[in-house]
């Protein structure tokens, strides 16, 4: 398999990358007013940039196209003073004019961008996107001169900064999508504000990053190329790495599980395997559109009946925690809450209460997940739901697996009844996976609209005491997750990396798993080769090489 990866990339007369990362599924977009998986906006985060960027040591935000800002005293108006060296990849300067452009286009809803909510916070912005106002100048986004940029927002909002970090809000180039339109990410050379140009994106093969010269810190851009490889299967992914091709896996989904244990536990491999505490949720969504799941009492009955440790003690093996509610528990400015229990007896009663006893009456439910190879654990769980809920329920459950990019189409069209979901936070703050469920939310995709939960989300949005902002908070989440349940959460996500750490440096473990790509660096004096896990290594069946660095591939969705 190595051999035919030199092979076949002598053949091309391609330098070999730096840096190669698994990534994850195939990527869907990387325009950042459209991109929505964690394998999406890794890359959008190295290609483009915002007013601030994310310190990849502690994930918080820093100053980044803007040298510095200004806030007023009573927290509404935000002045943004731009870097003088902040220019285009292909010449030209970025002024405060590219980002009211920027800003305005996610807005509309032509653009179709599920992450508009993220501007909502800005005075005029939620009533532009819904064509309620017409005039782009009734936004409070204003550039006073090409350098200044004047952000005027309804209520003091304390993350306003880590948004201005996020993906949605980075900057584009306005001459290349009004010439390109939906294709100006073909544009060749094209126009990027991050530290990283766009070399190549080949479908099942790889993306490849080249060092952005022009990118106002390039001194600190450490890797010339960086290829990150389309790879949904784990024992793809742990070969590749055990061979050399690979130097970074970011997810936990790519070690095999069989494996993740002894990797864990075992001394000599600790320089490999990094975890921390990490800002992400698994659960399942409930399509409310669709009887019977229209009915809180019928989805409370599903969730009652989900032994959320048996899963992890059976599939997972990896340490993760029981979800009560959505928001992680070391979440900043969170109150626990209490979730629906497991009580099979009392589920049966709801079911009872809702008119179908013992399942009578229902038709079968579909469980949606998308297909991840056989080492993964979405499809294993699914398996155990069905069990349990056919055991406790009589409710019959039909398997559905699909690729990533479909799952996440039809969780977009909701047309699922029950689908797998994870979300990643984007922001150390419980709004950042509250904020999805509200009824005009693009990433909702249950169908489910509360208004007390939307009054309950703007009254957090308005308060200044932190102490009666997260209680309002605790209530919108036990709304969601006990008395409506639209969703189940299962579990909290374990932070995991897995590199030699002899040989990659510029990698912190953060809450938010956040590691820009230009601040990673393969050691010169490293040797080609990683720490072996021979005996458990030599139990992986091998995989088959169709391209360069190209893997074994299942195509294609939270957060994560």
């Amino acid at each position: 398999m190595v051999l035919a990866v030199l092979l076949i990339g002598c053949g091309r007369n391609e330098p070999p990358a730096d840096l190669v990362i698994a990534n994850g599924g195939e990527v869907g977009s990387l325009d950042p007013a459209t991109a929505t998986t964690i394998e999406d906006l890794r890359i959008c985060m190295a290609l483009f940039e915002g007013l601030m960027r994310v310190d990849p040591a502690t994930a918080q935000p820093v100053p980044g196209l803007a040298e510095r800002f200004e806030i007023s005293p009573d927290g509404r108006t935000y002045l943004f003073f731009l870097r003088t060296n902040a220019v285009w990849s292909t010449g030209g300067r970025i002024t405060a004019h590219d980002f009211v452009w920027s800003w305005l286009r996610v807005l509309n809803p032509a653009t179709a961008s599920e992450y508009a909510g993220q501007l909502f916070y800005i005075k005029g912005a939620e009533a532009y996107f819904t064509n309620k106002v017409r005039d782009p100048s009734q936004v409070g986004i204003r550039a006073l001169d090409d350098l200044t940029l004047r952000v005027e927002l309804v209520n003091p909002t304390a993350f306003f900064l880590d948004l201005c970090a996020f993906q949605t809000l980075y900057v584009v180039p306005r001459a290349v999508i009004e010439k390109h339109g939906d294709r100006w990410m073909r544009a060749r050379p094209l126009a990027v504000s991050g530290p990283y140009q766009l070399d190549q994106w080949r479908l099942n093969d790889r993306v490849r990053l080249r060092r952005n010269p022009r990118y106002w810190d390039a001194t600190n851009t450490h890797c010339e190329l960086v290829d990150l490889l389309p790879i949904r299967s784990a024992t793809t992914a742990f070969n590749l790495y055990e061979r050399g091709v690979v130097d970074i896996i970011w997810d936990k989904e790519l070690i095999p599980s069989e494996l993740y244990p002894f990797l864990r536990t075992n001394e000599a491999h600790r320089v490999n395997f990094h975890s921390f505490n990490y800002l992400g949720a698994y659960f399942l969504r409930f399509n409310t559109t669709r009887p019977p799941l229209d009915d809180p009492r019928v989805r409370k009955a599903l969730a009652m009946c989900i032994d959320k440790q048996r899963l992890i003690d059976k599939i997972l093996k990896t340490g993760e925690l029981i979800a009560q509610g959505l928001v992680p528990p070391y979440t900043t400015n969170h109150l626990p809450v209490a979730g629906l229990p497991y009580d099979p007896a009392a589920a049966r009663k709801l079911l009872e209460e809702a008119g179908h006893p013992g399942g009578r009456g229902l038709r079968p439910i579909e469980y949606s997940v998308e297909s991840a190879g056989p080492s993964s654990p979405h499809a294993k769980i699914g398996v155990e739901l069905q069990e349990m809920w056919r055991t406790h329920l009589g409710v019959e459950v039909q398997l559905r697996q699909t690729e990533k990019q479909v799952h996440t189409k039809d969780q977009k069209s909701l047309d699922y009844d029950v689908s797998r979901s994870t979300w990643i936070g984007d922001y150390n703050d419980p709004n950042t996976f509250l904020d999805l469920f509200r009824g005009n939310n693009g990433n909702n995709r249950t169908g489910w609209k509360n208004a007390r939960y939307d009054q309950l989300m703007d009254q957090a949005a308005v308060q200044p005491d932190h102490a009666r902002r997260a209680e309002l908070l605790r209530e919108a989440e036990t709304l969601l997750v006990r008395d409506e349940a639209p969703i189940v959460p299962v579990y909290y996500f374990s932070g995991f990396n897995y590199y030699n750490s002899a040989n990659v440096s510029g990698i912190w473990g953060n809450v938010l798993d956040i590691h820009p790509i230009n601040a990673i660096q393969r050691k010169k004096s490293a040797v080609s080769g990683r720490s072996s896990v021979a005996a458990s290594a030599d139990l992986l069946p091998r995989t088959t090489h169709h391209g360069a660095r190209n893997t074994e591939h299942e195509t294609r969705s939270t957060l994560p």
